[in-house]
């Protein structure tokens, strides 16, 4: 009972959470859209500015850099969220003799390292070791890293999850077909957006890079017919993952996994010899409600 009660709290927690970064990565992006562009900038493409730079208003250009970071961070935190809760239910099947940390503390790990990355960026540029060209540089190369790693983890754990999913409905003589059909839908639709992120910030970062050593500055590095399809493709991207998962958060989410599965299929089903039933409970509610 005590065992149950503590897994429906994490699920509580987990999509709690899930939500709340939605809706904060939506905010910060909604803000960004609204302000007009020549409030951020007079200049329509990136050029550099240096802190404190009487000539130029680079508070305002700094607060964007901020939101823009910030609104980015919080995106890919959620796939990290859902990454480190895959890799906790599945390690209880895989290394069933393993320890198993916290996932919730393993997250908070990994998001404070992200922002330490950001704060230092931050004050980089407040201590005048570099211009914005340089913040833009550093979030560019920080997201192709994290987007290449979240790629690799993706497919790694679907296919790991989709073993883990037809073991237990063979056992339980139940079908999943329908969880592991969503989890390739949702691992080819994550695998998408991590890609394109990850060409797209590589491109950006490759451009920047050889600009700036040839001429020590990016300000003509990019046309506005190029900084448009970089934006376009970016916020799009993001539109399309977002609704996404706000769609998996929509669809059905039980906390009883294969009991869900049964209003499909056998009905009852047997308990799994050597497995805990929470577990996979949590492994089938966290596969088509945790999958993005």
């Amino acid at each position: 009972m005590s065992s149950s009660r503590s897994q429906g709290g994490a699920e509580t927690t987990v999509v709690t959470a899930f939500y709340s970064l939605i809706l904060l990565t939506s905010s910060l992006r909604t803000i960004w859209f609204v302000i007009p562009g020549t409030i951020w900038s007079t200049n329509y493409t990136p050029h550099a500015v240096m802190a404190f730079d009487a000539s130029e208003p680079w508070a305002i250009q700094f607060l964007e850099l901020i939101l823009v970071s910030t609104g980015s961070l919080c995106l890919f935190s959620i796939f990290i969220l859902i990454l480190v809760y895959w890799a906790d239910i599945l390690k209880k099947y895989f290394y069933p003799g393993a320890s198993r940390s916290k996932p919730m503390v393993t997250f908070l790990v990994l998001v404070v390292a992200l922002l330490a990355i950001q704060v230092v960026n931050a004050a980089l540029f407040l201590f005048r070791d570099y211009s914005t060209e340089g913040m833009i540089l550093v979030n560019s190369i920080t997201l192709s890293l994290v987007s290449i790693v979240c790629v690799c983890e993706i497919t790694i754990f679907s296919h790991r999850f989709r073993t883990v999913l037809k073991t237990l409905g063979a056992i339980n003589q139940v079908s999943t077909e329908s969880q592991v059909k969503r989890i390739v839908w949702i691992t080819v639709t994550g695998n998408l957006f991590f890609l394109t992120r990850a060409f797209l910030e590589i491109a950006l970062t490759t451009m920047l890079l050889i600009y700036w050593k040839k001429h020590g500055t990016v300000s003509e590095v990019f046309s506005h017919s190029l900084w448009d399809s970089y934006i376009l493709l970016k916020h799009v991207s993001e539109l399309a993952i977002l609704g996404l998962m706000l769609y998996i958060l929509q669809s059905r989410f039980t906390a009883g996994g294969f009991e869900a599965a049964g209003k499909d299929g056998n009905g009852g089903y047997e308990r799994v010899p050597d497995a805990d039933p929470n577990d996979a409970a949590a492994a089938t509610s966290a596969a088509p409600t945790l999958s993005v």
